[in-house]
């Protein structure tokens, strides 16, 4: 079995819209695009070097996939993060599309979710969704995300896109690694712990 990641950026109070640019999403009104970019330093680009380093493949939205393939292309060999992203093979999800022309790139068909299942059924290294906040959101329904590296900055936008929606399947999760940048950045490491398990706390029941 394949784990599956999700790295995201998100604001303080959860919006994981547009953090790299003015119109990388505009959907709603929003128009806060690029919040991200202030607060990525070399530190924080060498940790998510490290992050893409452990990848052995990437699933990606529609929305994400035709911005990173604009871009990260364009990159030279020496990028430690665009060189690994053009290299690793690469999965689309999406309903509109009917090719991808980004080098080791495929597109999936029919469900995307028991597609996703299906990937996680093979053999190899970590399969990680950047963005694609749609997708994962769908991930997070059918419950097969394993871990999250969330990288959490220090804004607040107000109206947004999150990337938890009410259908998210309830579950307990453990902190494996924490992380903060020099400006401010805390990216926490989550990887799934079994169900949720409850309890009542007060000073009479002694757990306060």
């Amino acid at each position: 079995m394949r784990t599956l990641m999700v790295t995201a950026f998100s604001s303080l109070d959860g919006v994981v819209q547009a953090p790299g640019g003015p119109d990388e999403d505009r959907d709603g009104g929003f128009e806060h695009g690029g919040w991200a970019v202030p607060f990525i330093d070399e530190a924080f680009v060498a940790r998510m070097a490290g992050v893409v380093a452990r990848a052995g493949a990437l699933l990606l939205g529609r929305r994400t996939y035709e911005e990173f393939a604009a871009t990260w292309p364009l990159a030279g060999a020496d990028d430690p993060i665009g060189a690994r992203m053009n290299a690793l093979p690469k999965y689309v999800a999406s309903r509109t599309l009917d090719t991808v022309s980004w080098e080791n790139s495929t597109l999936l068909t029919g469900d995307a979710a028991e597609a996703v299942a299906e990937l996680t059924r093979g053999e190899g290294d970590e399969i990680q969704v950047h963005g694609s906040g749609g997708l994962v959101r769908t991930l997070l329904a059918h419950d097969l995300v394993d871990e999250f590296h969330l990288a959490v900055f220090p804004v607040l936008l107000g109206p947004g896109k999150r990337l938890f929606g009410d259908a998210t399947v309830p579950a307990a999760l453990r902190l494996v690694d924490t992380w903060t940048s020099g400006t401010g950045v805390r990216i926490g490491t989550y990887a799934r712990d079994g169900k949720l398990s409850y309890g009542a706390m007060g000073p009479e029941t002694g757990n306060w």
